[in-house]
């Protein structure tokens, strides 16, 4: 038959795996879950048989961590350790660049992320950790109730990360496993009292009478952590961007033609691309345009602003439609469009999610596993794909409104409309108050779109600078209106939130800028060519470009006035306002010099480093230190209340067997008793004897006569171990203390009885035992040192007699 011991290690491993299935949403796959299982239990076992030889509790707990490092040695650096178990330096160093590496990741996927292995060690070593404490607490130190403060800790990191959906379910679990430890805990506690107290008085059904306050106390607890178990992930911090956040975008498992986009965010992933010293190739492009400064290519729009950031909403995806695309959402018929074709070649190195075209693309040959994503007009890689090395041909419209046709576009419709001109209310007012300002003359949407336009790159002052630094959060906007210094990612991100102030549907497209064009007529993109700009909807045009950034890009001819006189920059000009000479190689920067690039000084030109994105969430180190925060949070004020239950439960346990150990059983229990009653308010007398301390008690307490007698009892009990030659076992003592401490609280006042649990007068002898220890511990060391004589004070022996 099992043994209660044994059932409590299989339930703390059961309530630790069941609050770790919070988590499983966050990855895909989920098979990390069943390494976490095995490995759990080995630690689980381990704790066991250290606890049946027996082992030191201390000795238990580290012969444990010994195992578990061996066992995330073995998963994770066999390669790098002796033995492939014991981790030398080799190891650690490993370790520390795959934590670093998970730590990147979390930052760059979303919701769910790939199982890298970063992540992987991330998600295993944190719930052998949870794991180790729970085994500790509700098995080697034998109180289950402080264990569902791990347990509380990892639950609440999952649901603050969790994008909603089944939370509740994740909840359960974690709420019965710990449900399950407690009564698994409680059970065993019980079971060993009726073995004690085998004369105590019986309830209903042949229970223990006693056994109602700590089955009451267990609920009360369980209810008092699921609550904060409810309402701590509401404290957490917000987390936005990449694995952290729960409403970021990306690429989903479904295969088919389901599934929803939950692919790597495209600023962070430009920004690993492009915080590189050199302006590495990208792209080679050979295109059928007559005009190659419009040929932008775009690789996702992102349409959900939260007032911190711009990011792709959850879109659904399907397969990539055979032969032509539909028709661009808005587009008439009678808006000039010309199709081309166009050939582009990716860097064997450059891996990214979104396939980067010309927009709107008509048709796309592409090899590998691809998804459509209808809104935006992308595709997206599933199951892994990526852009490396890859060769494909897009037809797209290049699509040529006029500015007539632009300023009579009629009303989008109102779903349209209502969507893309939604703002948050963190938004500060300056932004559409300058909207406003700027576009005070205008007479229609497209008016207000240029003049926009023109408030950048024109008449406004504003400068393009990469080094530029406005930070990050909801006031970010409202600096770079300010001091009027940034680049594209600025200047794009202003516009379309003024733009949608002023009730105009708007966007952020994030791509590349046109290349520089070679002397074999393709074009080379480069790092620096990453660019993001802004798009504007106009019924009967459809989305359309605007490039507010200075310097960058190309001014779309649709937005130029036709006067000679016009000082806006020239609708052809190449990015980065590069020569028309063709060239071998990727221009650099005109905004870093050779030589800074070469001493580290260039900041990347990603639109990662732009406004919003200081907020993509904490890495790995800043979301440990919020955990842990938030643990010692919740215990340092529980502390007192917890070391108080775990003496009381080890006071009034399994003693009392045999006579052998009646003395210290019964001595436990008066101390107990005292502790209780000094709680209360009644400080112990040690000059009293056990007579007069009992009724000195019973009068300062005002006890009511049968909690009197139980003092009394408990008293009469301690006087025989101290005088009688033979003391013999008194049942029901654990019962006569728990109806003083009953009596005690019913005549105390509110605020006594809060004192007496969760700051009670009593845990002051935790102080004085450790003063004692210390003082025990000076005078070994003062024992144990050596004592010298000087030769000085040798005497020789006296040859006198007697």
């Amino acid at each position: 038959m099992i043994s209660g011991q044994a059932r409590l290690t299989l339930t703390a491993w059961a309530a630790t795996l069941l609050a770790a299935c919070a988590l499983l949403p966050l990855v895909d796959p989920p098979l990390w879950i069943l390494q976490a299982a095995i490995v759990l239990a080995v630690q689980s076992g381990v704790g066991a048989a250290a606890r049946r030889v027996p082992l030191a509790r201390a000795l238990t707990v580290a012969v444990q961590a010994l195992v578990t490092v061996m066992l995330l040695t073995l998963l994770f650096a066999r390669e790098h350790a002796f033995a492939g178990l014991i981790p030398g330096p080799e190891a650690l160093r490993f370790f520390s660049a795959l934590l670093e590496q998970g730590g990147n990741d979390v930052g760059r996927y979303a919701i769910p992320a790939p199982l890298t292995d970063g992540i992987r060690l991330m998600l295993i070593g944190g719930v052998l950790v949870i794991g180790l404490l729970v085994d500790v607490l509700a098995v080697t130190l034998r109180s289950a109730a402080p264990a569902g403060l791990p347990l509380l800790a990892l639950y609440s990191v999952a649901a603050g990360l969790s994008d909603g959906g089944v939370d509740w379910l994740w909840f359960l679990l974690a709420a019965a496993g710990y449900l399950a430890l407690l009564l698994t805990e409680g059970r065993d506690r019980l079971s060993q009292w009726g073995r004690v107290f085998a004369g105590a008085t019986r309830g209903p059904g042949g229970r223990p009478a006693g056994a109602v306050a700590p089955v009451r106390t267990g609920r009360r607890i369980g209810a008092v952590a699921l609550g904060i178990a409810l309402v701590v992930p509401l404290g957490l911090p917000a987390m936005n961007g990449g694995l952290l956040d729960a409403t970021g975008a990306g690429v989903g498992s479904g295969t088919g033609g389901g599934g929803t986009i939950s692919a790597v965010n495209p600023l962070v992933s430009l920004r690993d691309s492009l915080n590189v010293e050199e302006d590495r190739q990208v792209l080679s492009v050979r295109s059928e345009t007559a005009n190659a400064s419009d040929l932008y290519l775009r690789i996702v729009s992102l349409d959900d602003f939260d007032g911190t950031t711009w990011k792709p909403s959850k879109r659904s995806i399907t397969t990539v439609p055979e032969g032509t695309f539909p028709t661009p959402a808005g587009l008439g018929t009678e808006i000039r469009r010309t199709e081309i074709g166009t050939t582009v070649s990716t860097a064997d190195w450059y891996g990214q999610d979104w396939l980067p075209m010309p927009y709107p693309p008509s048709g796309v040959s592409v090899k590998g596993d691809w998804r459509y994503e209808p809104v935006g007009m992308t595709l997206v890689g599933d199951h892994g794909q990526n852009t490396r090395g890859l060769t494909y041909e897009v037809r797209s419209l290049e699509v040529q409104p006029t500015p007539e046709q632009l300023a009579g576009a009629p009303e989008p419709p109102p779903a349209l409309r209502r969507e893309y001109t939604e703002l948050p209310e963190s938004l500060p007012a300056v932004v559409s108050r300058t909207a406003r300002e700027v576009t005070a003359d205008a007479d229609n949407a497209y008016d207000q779109a240029v003049k926009l336009q023109e408030y950048f790159t024109l008449n406004g002052g504003f400068e393009y600078d990469t080094e530029v630094d406005v930070g990050s959060g909801s006031q970010a906007i409202a600096r770079f209106l300010r001091d009027k210094q940034g680049f594209c990612v600025h200047f794009s991100f202003a516009m379309a939130s003024m733009a949608r102030s002023l009730g105009i549907p708007a966007r952020v497209a994030v791509g590349f800028a046109p290349g520089t064009p070679q002397a074999d007529g393709t074009i080379t993109v480069g790092l620096r060519d990453a660019h993001a700009w802004p798009e504007l909807y106009f019924e009967g045009v459809g989305w359309t470009r605007f490039e507010p950034t200075p310097t960058r890009g190309s001014v779309p001819s649709y937005t130029v006035p036709e006067a000679p006189d016009s000082t806006l920059p020239d609708p052809a000009r190449p990015s980065r306002a590069t020569t028309s000479e063709p060239s071998d190689a990727p221009s650099p920067s005109e905004s870093c010099s050779t030589e800074r690039r070469r001493l580290g000084a260039c900041e990347s030109e990603s639109p990662q480093a732009a406004l919003p994105t200081g907020d993509d969430g904490p890495k790995w180190p800043a979301l440990l230190a919020w955990s842990l925060t938030g643990l010692a949070a919740l215990v340092l004020p529980l502390t007192p209340m917890l070391w108080r239950m775990r003496t009381r439960a080890v006071r009034l346990g399994a003693h009392g067997r045999s006579e052998a150990d009646v003395a210290p059983y019964v001595l436990a229990v008066w101390e107990e008793l005292s502790d209780t009653a000094w709680d209360h308010g009644i400080p112990p007398d040690e000059s009293l004897t056990p007579r007069k301390a009992a009724a000195r008690i019973v009068r300062l307490g005002h006890l009511d006569p049968a909690a009197a007698a139980s003092v009394h009892r408990v008293a009469d009990a301690v006087e025989q171990v101290l005088y009688a030659p033979r003391p013999r076992p008194t049942a029901g003592l654990t019962e006569d203390v728990r109806r003083v401490a009953a009596a005690l609280r019913s005549g105390a006042g509110r605020g006594a009885r809060l004192r007496a649990v969760f700051a009670p007068r009593s845990t002051v002898r935790v102080v004085w035992a450790v003063s004692a220890r210390w003082s025990g511990v000076r005078e070994r060391a003062l024992a144990m040192r050596p004592t010298w004589r000087r030769p000085s004070t040798w005497r020789k022996p006296s040859r006198q007699q007697g």
